[in-house]
């Protein structure tokens, strides 16, 4: 089975990749087995400046095929807030220390206190790379569209998924199993665009091993 580095060490994210990619016959592997990389910077101001150069750090650095994602969630009443900044929300300094899902989500609800539900709109964005050592890339984008919940509820997925409503399906992401998560989500419609172009990619990306 082929193995595709996955540019992050968040569990949650290797387990969906997982899921996702178990049909074309991949092994998705993260971070955590090339503990020589370190954090990587994010210092674009883009979904996809982001997603480029972590899957080309990556690819660069194992000589395999690296899958990268920026994902976050943008908040039309905030203008589009927190967005690229998603993870690092409620931390300090540009690097967002100190901050957590808990602290991000927390901060999300005071950020919309008194706000109406028709005025809590929102989607999840998640921008997808793929890049092999020899620069070669293809990219992909998914959105998920919904609405700021009032109070956390759930117990699955992370980050900002107890608070993030699909009016479709009646609950917040985190009641969701994560085979219905992601057959809604931006990350799994994100990664079935770049599927549709994976076995020309591959193909290029075989022919230069």
């Amino acid at each position: 089975m082929e193995s595709v580095v996955l540019a992050t060490r968040n569990k949650g994210k290797i387990a969906e990749f997982n899921i996702l990619l178990k049909d074309f016959g991949l092994k998705v592997i993260g971070l955590d087995e090339f503990p020589e990389i370190g954090e990587i910077p994010e210092p674009g101001e883009t979904f996809l400046e982001n997603s480029i150069i972590k899957a080309q750090t990556v690819a660069n650095a194992t000589g395999l095929v690296a899958v990268a994602d920026d994902s976050g969630l943008e908040v039309d009443y905030l203008d589009g807030a927190p967005g690229v900044y998603s993870a690092r929300y409620s931390g300090e300094g540009p690097d967002g220390e100190g901050a957590t899902p808990e602290k991000n989500n927390a901060k999300l609800l005071q950020a919309l206190e008194g706000i109406p539900e028709q005025d809590r709109k929102a989607r999840f964005v998640c921008v997808m790379v793929a890049a092999t050592p020899d620069n070669i890339r293809i990219q992909s984008r998914g959105e998920w569209e919904g609405r700021i919940a009032f109070e956390l509820s759930g117990r699955e997925g992370f980050g900002y998924d107890p608070l993030f409503f699909d009016p479709e399906l009646g609950c917040v992401a985190a009641e969701m199993s994560r085979e219905k998560k992601n057959s809604r989500s931006h990350r799994g419609k994100a990664l079935r665009a770049l599927m549709e172009q994976w076995p020309d990619f591959w193909k290029k990306a075989s022919q230069k091993s």
